[in-house]
């Protein structure tokens, strides 16, 4: 009996073991993706706890007939899933301001996220998620906007 609870103990221990994996205390890299118009941006997530933390994007677009700019901030959970791969979901806000022809804006919006991650044995990071935004006036057509994204980053202390 001793040892099928000690050998209870154990898997218990290993189990809480294996989820307890860390995320990278900070990642700094790139976000791909349509963005709505946006294109990459420029992508830094900073640890919170050993399993939250921030996320900041900041978006730009410069073109003969459009320049703006974005910025999203976003809270996000980190779960594990298997060694090296975890998911996430998250929420937040942002801010941006446009320019089109002679017309300008700007705008706040809330936003959320879910994705996919892994993490690679050497310094980088990649992920996949789905980042829905609603907004107010100003704020793309129907005040809603959208897109999936690919993002590298370098991963450092």
């Amino acid at each position: 009996m001793k040892r099928l609870i000690l050998s209870a103990i154990m898997l218990v221990t290993l189990a809480f073991n294996t989820q307890a994996q860390e995320i990278s205390k900070n990642a700094l890299g790139l976000r791909f993706g349509d963005n709505n118009g946006f294109g990459g941006e420029v992508s830094y997530q900073r640890a919170l706890s050993r399993d939250n933390r921030l996320e900041l994007d900041l978006g730009w677009r410069n073109s003969k007939n459009v320049d703006a700019f974005k910025l999203t901030g976003i809270y996000q959970w980190v779960w594990n899933i298997e060694q090296g791969f975890n998911w996430y979901a998250g929420v937040g806000a942002g801010a941006g301001t446009y320019s089109y022809k002679k017309e300008s804006n700007s705008f706040v919006y809330a936003a959320g996220d879910i994705g996919i991650e892994y993490n690679f044995p050497i310094p980088l990071l990649i992920s996949l998620d789905f980042r829905p935004e609603f907004g107010g006036s100003g704020y793309y057509k129907n005040n809603y906007g959208s897109d999936v994204a690919l993002s590298l980053r370098y991963q450092f202390n």
